[in-house]
């Protein structure tokens, strides 16, 4: 939605603008980006109890919080990987790597 269209429906622009963007994120150390997602959760839990409650201004608080999160995590998943391929071992071959397949003995 853009601010435009938000100013149109009464809704504050404000709103729309604390929405952290990938590039953004990506510019943060991992333990930056661990604090501000945990901060996030909390704030989401806390957007949530206001709305249960009826006190919430914005509903839209909720989904915005919540794709912020979800950047989050996708950033530090990124990450993950891609310390996991640098040293030539990714995340899901890593679980199958003492497993071997024989076949059977025949007599």
């Amino acid at each position: 939605m853009t601010a435009g269209r938000a100013a149109e429906q009464g809704l504050p622009i404000t709103i729309f603008a604390e929405t952290m963007k990938a590039h953004e994120l990506k510019d943060l150390s991992d333990a930056e980006l661990k604090k501000r997602l945990v901060d996030e959760e909390e704030n989401l839990a806390h957007l949530r109890f206001q709305h249960a409650t009826a006190q919430l201004d914005s509903p839209a608080k909720l989904r915005i919080v919540r794709k912020d999160i979800a950047r989050m995590k996708t950033v530090l998943h990124e990450r993950e990987l891609k310390r996991g391929a640098e040293s030539n071992e990714s995340p899901r071959a890593a679980g199958t790597a003492g497993a071997t397949t024989s076949a059977p003995k025949s007599e």
